[in-house]
């Protein structure tokens, strides 16, 4: 159902959820919170721990004060809690409260903290702005209630959101059920229907992590299922392009300035070995950011030039792409390598891509680089044989096998630089068999790590300054885009600015973000890669980004909010090249568990290891703020967080698939029309 038929959604509001991906009510209510405002136990300031919203039973300590600022008026009272320690109470344009606060009365105030830092003779150093007020027994009734909070786009509000969700849910929404009874009964899982209600609304937190988890283990089903249905499709594919190692590529390998490391050569020997099997090669190659995944994936693009074939390298960015041509091209050109190697991306000219195409329709282009652009209709290749994705996660698989299809079944690489345990990789990649170069090339210096609270910042700014005037650049990691009234979270835009007051006017800042548009974005990322800005301050958008080898600092801000697989990718982007390279994380909260957590980057710089400390360290309350796997296309699920689960689906899939014989008939066509539709919906292309 369109969500123009629920209540008090109009056509501006409409195009408001449009531009959230929300078209349906189902798509609505598969909209899930990002977190919850919880009414928890009431804290006094000694006890506060950077919270954004919190409680306090306070007694008023003296007479409100009613000032006027213009229009606006003012109302500010001091509380005193059972320490003795003062809150200031503001409320603006609610006079009226005046008549009701009395010297004397307890109550417990709850709102939004901020530092008070013009801080009166008589004012306390938290402020509490236009906090909600409770009796002790009103309080006490809502304590542990949580109200979801969602993800907004610019003029839709929280509040329309859960009045909408709320109003098709109290209309008799029915959901669909398609997990067999056994599946349900064996993993304990509550009903579709059930978890879809208490996921909005729970009434305390086991609800929540119930629903959580019916709704995470109901992705990964479906995920693996499909998967499986990939991979037994392709098992039957017969290998039309036996390509063999040819001497030429062993001699381009021997004059490089360094030697394939004893992993690098591992695995192009499987490479090699696939090439020449009977059925067609579905790898994927897993290695740290920076092991040397792309001279390996060269050299087997080179065995297929060599054969006469061609052989594609599809990268998610434009800047990406234009760099691996040119470092190509550069290295083709000094070793004297005769392969045509041509470049695809959208924003070439016209003339530039019709030439692009005659050379790759004509089979003079031995390897092609780009990105989506190559596999639009006019990309009409000639005998492709074999097809790398490098960062494999950033494309669907739908996008990864549309590629494919431009060949008669070609040999398919995909390279992924997250790292994750082998356990969970084996049931998340199950269409592909698995590579990993788990060692790094000689001669890299180790990246020296800190974890510092927020008033480290002033030394970190200097710090930043000194190497820019040393010929270096930096980046500055941000959780979000724009200031958020949700978050007490550090931002983009804002963050940028501060940069700008702290430091010198002779280093050019500049600001990314994934909002902004791709020109821009392209624009922003080649100025950093020439040095024509010397720090970027940017989202995780960076992640997946441009080689600056003249980067050494990584600073992240509110490093607590990220997964630690997420901070050693962004770390990845700097210790490139031959100088000291840093990092600096950030941290916003005061709690032990969450410095334990991310002191295991000081303690390693190996991805896998730290992954699977990730793993031993999250439990079911991290939920929220870090999630790390969000570009396999899980709206809930997380594959750190919810290992278990994902390993539970992976046993159902199994379970399934061997006791047919044994499930509901009505059951499984029920599940085979899920797993039809969500195949359709999750595996299309987004060109």
């Amino acid at each position: 159902m369109n969500i123009r038929e629920v209540k008090g959604i109009g056509e501006k509001t409409e195009k408001l959820f449009n531009r959230l991906g929300v078209y349906t009510t189902e798509e609505l209510l598969e909209y899930y919170p990002r977190n919850y405002d919880r009414y928890t136990e009431p804290v006094t300031v000694r006890e506060l721990d950077n919270e954004a919203v919190a409680a306090f039973k306070c007694i008023i300590d003296a007479s409100a004060v009613l000032r006027q600022t213009g229009k606006l008026n003012i109302l500010i009272i001091r509380g005193r809690d059972e320490n003795g320690d003062i809150i200031s109470l503001k409320w603006y344009n609610m006079p009226f409260l005046k008549s009701r606060l009395k010297k004397g009365m307890c109550f417990i105030f709850r709102g939004r903290i901020s530092k008070n830092k013009l801080k009166g003779k008589n004012e306390g150093s938290i402020i509490l702005e236009q906090p909600e007020i409770y009796s002790l027994n009103d309080y006490d009734k809502k304590l542990g209630a949580m109200q979801p909070i969602y993800r907004l786009t610019e003029g839709l509000t929280n509040n329309l959101v859960t009045k909408s969700v709320k109003q098709i849910l109290d209309a008799g929404y029915k959901g669909y059920e398609f997990l067999p009874l056994e599946v349900r009964e064996a993993y304990g899982l509550m009903f579709y229907d059930d978890a879809i209600r208490k996921i909005h609304f729970p009434k305390d937190a086991q609800e929540m992590n119930m629903a959580r988890r019916r709704l995470a283990f109901n992705e990964f089903f479906l995920f693996i299922m499909a998967m499986k249905r990939f991979k037994d499709r392709e098992s039957v594919i017969n290998n039309r392009y036996k390509i063999k190692a040819s001497p030429k590529t062993e001699e381009f390998l021997n004059k490089l300035p360094y030697s394939l490391t004893k992993a690098q050569k591992k695995v192009l020997h499987e490479i090699r070995e696939d090439f020449l099997c009977d059925r067609v090669m579905n790898r994927l190659i897993q290695g740290d950011v920076g092991s040397g995944k792309t001279i390996v994936a060269l050299a087997a693009l080179l065995d297929t030039a060599y054969q006469g074939y061609q052989g594609a390298l599809m990268v998610p960015t434009e800047v990406l792409a234009v760099q691996h041509y040119e470092n190509i091209k550069e290295m083709f050109e000094q070793y004297n390598v005769e392969v045509e190697v041509v470049l695809l991306t959208g924003s070439m000219t016209g003339k530039e891509k019709s030439n692009a195409y005659e050379k790759i329709s004509s089979g003079i282009a031995g390897i092609i680089v780009g990105t989506h652009a190559l596999i639009q209709e006019k990309a009409v290749y000639n005998n492709l044989a074999l097809v790398i994705t490098d960062e494999q996660h950033r494309f669907g698989v739908r996008q990864r096998e549309t590629l494919s299809r431009k060949g008669m079944f070609p040999h398919t690489i995909v390279m992924s630089a997250t790292p994750i345990p082998r356990t969970l990789a084996i049931i998340l990649y199950g269409d592909l068999d698995i590579s990993v170069i788990d060692e790094l090339p000689k001669g890299r210096l180790p990246i020296k790590n800190c974890v510092v609270g927020r008033d480290y910042r002033p030394n970190a700014y200097k710090f930043m300054e000194k190497q820019v005037m040393q010929g270096r650049q930096c980046y500055v990691i941000c959780p979000m885009i724009e200031e958020s009234e949700n978050l007490e979270a550090v931002d983009v835009i804002s963050y940028t600015d501060i940069l700008k007051e702290n430091i010198s006017s002779d280093v050019r800042i500049e600001y990314l973000h994934g909002k902004m548009k791709a020109e821009e974005k392209n624009r922003i990322m080649e100025d950093f890669a020439c040095n024509k800005i010397q720090i970027l301050v940017s989202t995780t958008v960076i992640e997946v980004g441009v080689n600056v080898p003249n980067s050494t600092v990584m600073m992240v801000e509110n490093a607590e909010r990220f997964g630690l697989a997420s901070l050693h990718q962004l770390r990845g982007r700097v210790g490139r090249g031959k100088h000291q390279s840093y990092c600096i994380f950030v941290c916003g909260s005061d709690k032990a568990e969450i410095k334990e957590r991310l002191d295991i980057l000081n303690k390693s710089n190996d991805g896998f290891e730290i992954a699977a400390w990730d793993l031993k360290l999250r439990g079911p309350g991290d939920f929220f703020g870090i999630r790390q796997s969000g570009d396999m296309d899980f709206k809930i699920g997380d594959i750190f967080s919810d290992s278990q689960t994902l390993k539970e689906a992976s046993e159902a899939v199994s379970y399934i698939e061997n006791n047919k014989n044994k499930i509901n008939e009505v059951s499984l066509q029920m599940m085979e029309n899920k797993l039809e539709g969500y195949m359709k919906n999750h595996f299309k292309l987004n060109l």
